[in-house]
């Protein structure tokens, strides 16, 4: 059995609820992170260097181990404060014996205290509501540093920078429920309060943390609303798990490339379906196919999971419909009952179990039956590619089209899409008419 490293943690919830009295001076008296609590402070800056050249190019030297001191170590130090809910290096960890590997945790803490989801659930964009839970109402003692771009080129670190309130900083806070070890949230320009949805930039911005994180066992995970995103306050999450993720390792084949050297494949043997993007001439190609995906999807309604991987060099997109068929009662009762919520580290092969039994009784074949519920049927995934690869050969909201190097890709897309357009929305807004949540 795997063993986590143990930090001595005094278990709290520091994230109060608005009727709570909150601890700190001056603003609303919470030390938070929105425009009452925010002039004049100071929290420590990040700024890496945009990487302009290709993937391979050598990383400069920081003047702080990014992923050791700043993320690790900072949120070690939270930890010893007693800024999270449970003590999360407590919860048993396994390999699951079978043909992926699946990693297996009880996180009995989780299940009891995260924050509840304050939104629909089959609807993938939704206005910010900033009544609602978000992050600018986390106290700043939560934060672990901001992280933008340099604006000289050169990687720089300021262990106390002004937060400068016009510009809205990036920044990496705490997960006050954590999954694992390290667990953190990249919030993009928090204080413009952007809704759960992917743009060109913030994706770009997560990975850039991979790459600065340099680590394989550091990866970045983003839930779209309606994949089991909880709050509608653009994030991602990330965190350092020593071992290989089972997606990971699985055969993908080719579809095709883009002409910036994006390679675009399809997972096999692998009980979620899914497309991989790697590559890239430039870290920004690589981001900008991605997202253009992602925004793609959005646009249609197809609730997505992404995972980032390889030190941001190779990227996961897994569409699901999970929740869409909890909605309509076609999740089977076993299931249901293990209240697991499949998420992108669940489907990763990281699952995350909230009952002593379902942990215990961990088997491949199990996990295999919870993720062939989140997958779309071979059919649907097809459908859904052929959405994808169209928006992608049009460029995205820019407007600079991609080629793709497949002739039998190309044109057998782009006759699709239009049609595949009309009744994807048509269908998904037919079903999810239906398929009211409230969690």
């Amino acid at each position: 059995m795997l063993k986590i490293k143990k930090v001595p943690t005094v278990v709290s919830n520091y994230q109060k609820d608005e009727a709570e009295e909150g601890r700190g001076v001056g603003g609303c008296g919470r030390n938070c992170l929105n425009k009452c609590c925010i002039p004049g402070a100071k929290l420590p800056l990040y700024a890496f260097k945009k990487q302009n050249n290709s993937l391979g190019d050598e990383k400069q030297e920081a003047p702080i181990a990014f992923l050791d001191s700043l993320v690790l170590g900072e949120w070690e130090d939270r930890m010893k404060k007693g800024l999270f809910r449970y003590d999360v290096t407590a919860c048993e960890t396994k390999v699951i014996p079978g043909q992926f590997g699946f990693i297996a945790q009880l996180n009995e803490g989780r299940h009891l205290k995260k924050r509840p989801t304050e939104f629909r659930v089959d609807k993938v964009l939704q206005p910010f509501d900033g009544n609602k839970f978000n992050f600018t109402k986390v106290g700043q003692e939560e934060v672990l540093f901001q992280f933008e771009a340099s604006e000289d080129g050169e990687v720089q670190f300021h262990p106390n920078a002004p937060i400068d309130v016009e510009n809205s900083p990036s920044v990496v806070a705490i997960n006050v429920s954590p999954i694992e070890y390290g667990h953190v949230l990249l919030i993009p320009r928090i204080l413009e309060s952007l809704p759960q949805r992917i743009d060109r930039e913030s994706f770009l911005l997560a990975l850039h943390m991979a790459a600065e994180a340099g680590s394989p066992y550091f990866r970045l995970g983003y839930n779209s609303l309606g994949a089991f995103a909880t709050i509608n306050h653009l994030h991602f999450q990330a965190y350092y798990l020593a071992l290989t993720f089972p997606i990971e390792k699985a055969p993908t084949k080719k579809i095709t490339s883009l002409d910036v050297g994006v390679k675009i494949s399809e997972l096999l043997s692998y009980p979620v379906r899914g497309l991989v993007f790697e590559g890239g001439n430039t870290l920004e190609d690589l981001s900008n196919s991605v997202s253009d995906a992602c925004i793609c999807l959005q646009a249609n309604n197809i609730a997505f999971n992404v995972l980032i991987s390889d030190c941001g060099k190779r990227v996961f997109l897994l569409p699901q419909c999970y929740a869409e068929k909890q909605a309509l009662g076609e999740v089977r009762a076993e299931l249901l009952d293990t209240q697991v919520n499949p998420a992108v580290w669940e489907i990763s092969g990281h699952m995350v179990l909230k009952r002593k039994k379902d942990y215990d009784e961990a088997s491949d074949e199990n996990a295999r039956k919870l993720l062939a519920e989140v997958s779309l049927s071979e059919e649907r995934f097809q459908e859904v590619n052929a959405l994808i690869f169209g928006a992608i050969a049009c460029g995205g909201d820019d407007g600079n089209a991609n080629s793709l190097d497949d002739p039998d890709v190309n044109p057998r897309y782009h006759e699709e899409v239009s049609a595949i357009n009309k009744s994807s929305r048509h269908g998904m807004e037919s079903r999810t008419q239906e398929c009211l949540v409230l969690q």
